[in-house]
């Protein structure tokens, strides 16, 4: 199989070649953050890797065109955006730049894959690294990371359970409307948790997480007090969800909520969580 690499996908004039820079970014040194963090908000998420430099370092300046990656496996990265910087900030932190997006390039934002690792430099001239950077992927839809990898890895952040029910992820939809569940959720900044159950009599997990997504608290009497306490972005930025064990939809309710009962012992979270009954 011929391969196939940036320079051949994405061409720019000889003229402004010398001035496109590719970037690659990956925040809080986690894949599963990055997706999740993208897809909640790709505006911000391409403005802030561009054009945000907390750091004080010049990494573009203005002319030059900004080809941006972000990192969605071990050596797969993601185009999102191409962006020309218009104009330089008066600022010593924060938002440095602005700038247009290049919209000829547009049929590739959230569909172009690439095989790389950039090293230590997050910053590369397009015309030194393209022609050795694999394309991988061209996918025929946009990007929505729905591959549901099973019950027993189920681990989500907040971000990344939004994702599912906003973006319609065919998978992840289909297998949460099947099951019956107990299952974790995590406050990941205090260690506190809380075990819940979904049923037939709740709507089974799909129905139970939605309703996390829409006020973080889902009923539950302690976790509301939390947010009334912390507000909604306190769940949204620390909360992680996860199965405990998960039934299909015969088994008899009562066997769930016994289950869901033995975990609340085993865990403790009456005495040490955010359970209350």
């Amino acid at each position: 199989m011929t391969e196939l690499f940036l320079s051949q996908v994405l061409k720019f004039d000889e003229t402004i070649l010398p001035k496109v820079k590719i970037r690659f970014h990956v925040w809080e040194n986690s894949i599963d953050y990055t997706k999740s963090y993208y897809l909640s908000d790709k505006e911000q998420v391409n403005n802030w890797n561009i054009f945000y430099n907390p750091e004080g370092k010049n990494y573009f300046r203005v002319g030059e065109i900004v080809v941006n990656f972000i990192k969605i496996g071990y050596d797969k990265w993601l185009l999102t955006t191409v962006k020309e910087v218009t104009k330089k900030l008066d600022v010593n932190s924060g938002k440095s730049y602005e700038g247009t997006e290049l919209r000829e390039f547009s049929p590739y934002f959230d569909r172009l894959i690439i095989k790389f690792k950039p090293g230590i430099s997050t910053v590369r001239y397009f015309e030194r690294s393209a022609d050795k950077i694999e394309v991988t992927e061209l996918l025929a839809e946009p990007f929505t990371d729905d591959a549901f990898p099973g019950y027993d890895n189920i681990r989500l952040s907040y971000l990344q359970l939004e994702s599912i029910f906003r973006l319609e992820k065919r998978d992840w939809l289909t297998a949460l409307s099947n099951q019956k569940a107990v299952y974790l959720i995590t406050d990941t900044k205090t260690g506190k948790l809380y075990v819940g159950s979904a049923t037939s009599n709740n709507g089974m997990l799909l129905s139970r997480w939605a309703d996390y997504t829409k006020n973080g608290h889902g009923g539950n009497k302690e976790l509301r007090a939390l947010i009334k306490e912390n507000s909604f972005d306190y769940v949204k930025e620390n909360f992680q969800y996860a199965v405990l064990e998960n039934y299909n939809a015969k088994v008899d309710d009562h066997f769930v909520l016994s289950r869901e009962s033995w975990w609340k012992e085993a865990l403790q979270t009456r005495k040490f969580g955010y359970n209350d009954n």
